[in-house]
């Protein structure tokens, strides 16, 4: 019997979860983002499990993996690549960077300048790169975690509006609630290895899965729903910006990748609830009537705006 969309995330999950302990919430919305073709940051503090959570999830699907370190003196070619001379044959020959990959973590990204960080901009938008004239496809899937300290510690640059919006979510992994932490402690940390960990979906399945996510149904009622939250955004002085287009459709995408990991072909408001705090919290900002973060302009749509 073949299994079901919802059996095949569950096992996906189980499995990552089985090292990443008392994180199942984060693993579902980090695969719902991968799986909706879109692109994960992950802001927390060091030491909270981000870079095992981007390693665990490549190992889960079977792809490709590279991992960045992103500091000051990093340079484009650093992770797009370069030509190099070749003295036997007086020849150029491209040499691939890092970025040639399925899955990718810009490691601390926010630690770099600029400059290195907009070297991903056209690859994280259309999935290509262009040097010397050249445009060169990336592999797929293509998928990148980036992850970010916070902006108070010392040596960071903050993400750009144009950058963080090439993100299709953003999140937090926090620390382990006192179950997860005491088990933990037991083993010293030592539970399984990300190299153990096994692979839960096929290329095949991926790609079904991905493709799926357009026939998932939204009705007029649901997208009703979706244009209101917009709106709401655009109004009063809480917001200093509004959701943009492109962060409307990301939503509606985020919510439909997440009832087809339900089984379902049908979008529901508790669809778009789930997904809503990871998808827009980091596209809206505080106006100056308000003393919240992006989160708090997320729980004040989800009191203010009626599902119906």
């Amino acid at each position: 019997m073949k299994d079901s969309k919802r059996q095949q995330v569950d096992e996906a999950v189980e499995e990552m979860a089985s090292l990443l302990l008392g994180k199942e919430p984060q693993l579902r919305l980090a695969l719902c983002c991968l799986l909706a073709g879109g692109h994960l940051l992950i802001e927390d503090l060091p030491g909270m499990g981000k870079t095992t959570l981007s390693h665990a999830l490549a190992q889960v699907l079977g792809l490709s993996y590279k991992r960045v370190q992103f500091t000051s003196d990093l340079l484009p070619a650093d992770i797009l690549g370069l030509s190099i001379y070749h003295r036997e044959d007086n020849s150029f020959r491209f040499h691939p960077g890092p970025i040639f990959t399925q899955v990718l973590l810009a490691d601390e990204i926010n630690r770099s300048t600029p400059r290195t960080q907009s070297a991903l901009l056209e690859a994280m938008a259309e999935r290509q790169v262009t040097l010397e004239g050249e445009t060169r496809a990336l592999p797929e899937p293509f998928f990148v975690i980036a992850t970010q300290n916070p902006l108070e510690q010392s040596g960071t640059y903050p993400l750009p509006e144009s950058q963080l919006d090439r993100f299709l979510m953003r999140m937090e992994l926090g620390y382990p609630d006192a179950v997860a932490e005491r088990d933990m402690l037991r083993t010293m940390g030592g539970g399984a290895e990300v190299t153990s960990l096994r692979q839960r979906l096929t290329m095949e399945q991926l790609a079904s899965f991905r493709d799926a996510v357009n026939a998932v149904h939204a009705s007029e009622s649901l997208l009703d729903y979706v244009q209101r939250l917009a709106r709401r955004t655009r109004q009063g002085g809480e917001f200093a910006v509004g959701l943009s287009p492109r962060g409307v459709l990301a939503l509606l995408r985020s919510a439909k990748t997440w009832a087809l990991m339900d089984d379902r072909d049908h979008v529901l408001p508790d669809d778009v609830q789930a997904v809503l705090p990871a998808v827009t919290a980091h596209r809206l900002q505080p106006g100056g009537s308000f003393s919240g973060d992006g989160l708090a302009l997320v729980a004040l749509l989800q009191r203010e705006v009626d599902v119906v």
